[in-house]
């Protein structure tokens, strides 16, 4: 089984000055390993809510880590230091818009702010860059919504091959 590159992002001005500690990339964390089989090595950043510093970030783990995937979390609301979005839709070369809508429709069904939410996701080169809520328990819902996409989206950009957990969640690959 190969080893999967999977970087998580926390854009957080409090959590970064330490005003209180990174739960949602720990999070991430614990639901990608919940998730996937595969060997994972992880790179991870807690940065303050600055575009050109997200974006900074978000090439440095797509261009020279060669993530496979980069989750993100925080910064996707309307706020007007949150930049995580226009960070990600920047350095991207395509967006997929059905991420943000799938995750956006889930998380409405328990907090009706969910339609505040930018959630987005998109690919730069061989990377797929998916923007997630802050907060642990939508993390927790919104990567159970999309991740069914996620490892026939890795391999249609790269060829890696993410085998799921299957007492965890299942995925989709077409018959072909």
């Amino acid at each position: 089984m190969e080893t999967v590159k999977i970087g998580i992002v926390t854009t957080s001005d409090r959590a970064f000055h330490k005003i209180y500690e990174d739960i949602s990339g720990n999070e991430i964390k614990k639901v990608m390993l919940d998730f996937c089989l595969n060997p994972i090595e992880f790179f991870y950043e807690l940065i303050p809510d600055e575009q050109a510093l997200i974006e900074q970030v978000l090439i440095q783990l797509c261009d020279v880590n060669v993530c496979d995937i980069v989750l993100t979390t925080g910064g996707t609301g309307p706020a007007p230091r949150d930049c995580t979005v226009e960070a990600t839709e920047n350095i991207c070369q395509k967006i997929l818009p059905g991420f943000g809508e799938l995750m956006r429709r889930i998380s409405f069904e328990s907090v009706p702010t969910a339609i505040l939410s930018r959630q987005t996701a998109g690919i730069r080169n061989k990377t797929l860059v998916v923007n997630l809520p802050g907060k642990p328990a939508a993390i927790r819902e919104c990567l159970a919504a999309v991740f069914p996409s996620i490892p026939y989206c890795v391999f249609l950009i790269n060829g890696k091959r993410i085998v799921n957990n299957e007492s965890k969640i299942s995925v989709f690959f077409p018959k072909s």
